[in-house]
């Protein structure tokens, strides 16, 4: 299987089965409720994880929750413990509700304190870092690689350092970036460490929680492509610097647009994730997800939230209907195998009228359910009925009503020839 690499920028074979493969793709700072885009990279990773284990692979999937870091001080002044466990509660909830499952594990940084201080000490030994008046800062000037996977230019970092990194005199250098901030006023949480009461930076989080859990190299690394700088370009400095070879190869996914413009708490413009499966289901959603390129960006909307319920609409149609045999499993897997390209997968399966291969594919993406068929409620049933009386004898007003009714309760009358079908609206 290939898969396009950041790093290298092109596309690098995977170890044959069964590898092993472990993967860490980052999860969200849990702040607020997950947005629809936070959920992309979970919804990619679950599929590759799913694929590579049906193609034998030994798969270890680490999706983490950064639960420590300055959007919760801000979002919620000496309540932010509360905060980040409810919105980390909504998370794994929200994602659970999409049926993929759970990723193999799912770290917190507020578990992971003692690895995070250790690694910092490992780094002010081999001359990496240094303490600074309670903080510890990464010495970025002792990497020499610094800049490789974002391709950002040092001027770039100093003219634009990131929320986390702010401007501080104490610095030896502007583009150095905090592994351990010291307590401040304000912030209703704090540990204990060699340099004094703080608290972890946002980067150091990550490397402590990927060694933790898949050890000092595994094989690919994942988030949204707002993270290549500088979060992703600080977990190398830091895990490299410390001597770990660390992610072998990088996935960037592209990121949800709303109106063309990223989707992102802090702009305000955001659907939350749970809004979204109430609206239109899981099923509905992950459709959505399949036609997009993982690498691309993908625009979000009700136009293409409905042909994506139109999609889902005919795969169940198939099912409705009488076998046919015909269609290849290769097409699709070749398409999977190739940059996992779940458009041109989704392409070849509305291909399929056989309805086990069909059955089949879908499973890869968490979407047997629409193999399975739903039936409406008795009431709604007799409804239906009444409402086809009704029509027969030319009572359209009646049979209007009758309709609205049933549209209503969630569901929609599909007229057919001798009769009706009842689906259900998503």
């Amino acid at each position: 299987m290939r898969l396009y690499d950041t790093s290298s920028r092109e596309l690098r074979e995977l170890p044959p089965p069964p590898g092993p493969i472990r993967m860490y793709f980052c999860g969200p700072t849990v702040y607020a409720r997950a947005h629809v885009g936070n959920a992309r990279p979970f919804v990619i990773a679950m599929w590759l994880r799913s694929w590579l284990r049906l193609q034998g692979y030994d798969v270890t999937l680490v999706h983490n929750i950064t639960d420590i870091n300055d959007k919760i001080y801000a979002a919620a002044p000496g309540h932010s413990a509360e905060l980040a466990e409810q919105a980390s509660r909504w998370y794994v909830e929200d994602t659970a509700d999409l049926g993929l499952g759970q990723p193999d594990r799912v770290p917190k940084a507020t578990e992971t304190i003692p690895e995070i201080v250790a690694l910092i000490e490992e780094l002010i030994a081999g001359g990496l870092a240094y303490p600074a008046g309670g903080d510890v800062y990464y010495r970025v000037s002792r990497f020499p690689d610094y800049g490789a996977l974002s391709g950002r230019l040092d001027e770039e970092s100093v003219r634009n350092p990131s929320e986390e990194d702010e401007r501080n005199e104490l610095k030896e250098d502007p583009r150095d970036f905090a592994l351990w901030k010291a307590h401040k006023e304000g912030e209703d949480t704090s540990w204990d460490s060699p340099w004094g009461q703080g608290r972890p930076g946002w980067h150091i989080e990550c490397s402590a929680m990927a060694e933790k859990f898949l050890g000092p190299a595994f094989e690919i690394h994942g988030g949204g492509l707002d993270l290549i700088f500088p979060h992703h370009e600080n977990e190398v400095a830091q895990s490299r610097g410390a001597g770990r070879e660390f992610a072998r190869a990088w996935m960037h996914n592209g990121m949800l647009q709303f109106v063309g413009e990223k989707m992102s708490k802090s702009l305000g413009n955001v659907v939350t994730l749970r809004e979204a499966l109430d609206e239109w289901g899981p099923e509905t959603l992950l459709v959505y997800f399949l036609g997009g390129h993982w690498r691309k960006p993908l625009d979000f909307s009700d136009d293409a939230l409905e042909q994506a319920a139109a999609q889902a609409e005919s795969f169940r149609n198939v099912f409705r209907g009488e076998p046919e045999a015909g269609g290849e499993w290769e097409s699709f897997a070749a398409a999977l195998e190739d940059d996992f390209n779940t458009p041109e997968a989704l392409a070849v399966m509305h291909g399929w009228r056989d309805q086990e291969l069909l059955r089949r594919g879908l499973e890869v993406f968490g979407l047997g359910s629409l193999a399975e068929g739903e039936s409406a409620p008795a009431e709604l049933e007799e409804l239906a009925r009444a409402r086809l009386e009704a029509r027969v004898r030319k009572d359209f007003a009646e049979g209007d009503r009758l309709r609205d009714e049933i549209e209503a309760a969630g569901w929609a009358v599909r007229d057919e020839a001798g009769g009706y079908r009842l689906v259900r609206k998503r």
